[in-house]
């Protein structure tokens, strides 16, 4: 790889960079970020190239579409691609009345589940409010999955999302509010399920696309690749252990890594050593070489991490490295990867 590239975003007829700013950290997820180094985030990210920005409501209850409108404001809107997210409903209220975990410090806004027409209408009301946008690129319906409401619940919250965002969706990109839609989860039979009820231009996937995990290249992947339904990865370092190794308190979708993800996690890194090749760099660029994906978001919170990041992402990697990883059974056979 050769630094942030363009590509295209599936079959929405607009490019996008294949990487993103992640709005999470500046939503001060489990930690605050003073305003200026949120600031300086956003300003850094831009001048390395940087054009395409994922926010949601859920991220600081507001904070993060704030800021983030805030330090795009005086950016040209033909300039950059920006996603946010329906699922939830924002409502001021008193900070004394508000649980903001895992945010901190959040914004004066209650937030509450709510996959219905209505919902789905305030919702993106008050992103464009916050935001200071007229219209917005990609809306994805967010967190109605196993993870985020258990396996009973899940059930109800689809069918609620497809009787309520998905038509409230299906209108708004008629209408030109928004230009593409589509899920952000983090559990793949959910997508596989989302995209067989309706027509999507682009899935969120959390996680289950990386270096660790190519389930998705079963079904998901190719069903995205005939629809031409554009994939960005989120959580691509599996919540921590393709960014610090296999060390001790390691963390696997962010909680303890289990003992054979760590045995996994080191068999891999013994291979990265032999060529000398950062495990974060190689499970970064692993991420793009799918056909269907257009760009990863990976969270950085400080600018030590930021350029870490575009570090990683431009560092070479010769093809015999992926050619070991696959002869170790470390990588499926068919999985693309970059060369």
């Amino acid at each position: 790889m050769n630094g942030i590239g363009i590509r295209k975003f599936g079959r929405l007829g607009f490019d996008v960079t294949d990487m993103g700013f992640g709005g999470a950290p500046i939503g001060n997820f489990l930690k605050p970020i003073p305003e200026d180094q949120a600031g300086s985030l956003v300003g850094r990210a831009w001048e390395a190239g940087v054009r395409y920005f994922d926010t949601a409501p859920f991220y600081g209850h507001g904070l993060s579409e704030l800021r983030l409108g805030h330090y795009l404001r005086d950016k040209p809107r033909d300039q950059f691609v920006l996603s946010t997210k329906v699922g939830r409903v924002l409502r001021p209220a008193r900070r004394s009345e508000i649980s903001f975990a895992p945010w901190v410090n959040g914004a004066p806004f209650s937030c509450s589940f709510d996959y219905s027409y209505d919902g789905t209408m305030r919702s993106l009301e008050g992103s464009l409010h916050r935001l200071g946008l007229e219209y917005i690129d990609v809306l994805f319906i967010h967190d109605p999955d196993v993870f985020t409401h258990g396996v009973e619940q899940q059930k109800v919250r689809f069918r609620e999302a497809m009787e309520g965002c998905y038509r409230a969706l299906t209108r708004m990109r008629e209408e030109g509010v928004v230009r593409g839609i589509g899920v952000g989860v983090n559990d793949l039979q959910v997508m596989v399920d989302f995209m067989r009820s309706g027509d999507f231009d682009a899935l969120l996937v959390a996680g289950r696309y990386t270096l660790l995990e190519q389930d998705a290249l079963t079904e998901l992947l190719p069903l995205c690749e005939q629809r031409g339904t554009a994939i960005v990865i989120g959580g691509g370092l599996n919540g921590g252990i393709l960014a610090t190794g296999a060390v001790p308190g390691a963390k696997w979708n962010y909680a303890p890594a289990p003992t054979g993800i760590l045995e996994r996690v080191s068999r891999i890194e013994a291979i990265c050593r032999r060529h000398r090749v950062p495990l974060p760099a190689a499970a970064l660029q692993f991420l793009l070489a799918h056909p269907a994906i257009s760009s990863h978001i990976p969270g950085t919170r400080t600018l030590e991490q930021l350029e870490q990041v575009l570090a990683l992402v431009s560092h070479p990697i010769e093809p015999a490295f992926w050619e070991d990883l696959k002869a170790a059974g470390l990588l499926r056979k068919d999985a693309p990867v970059p060369h």
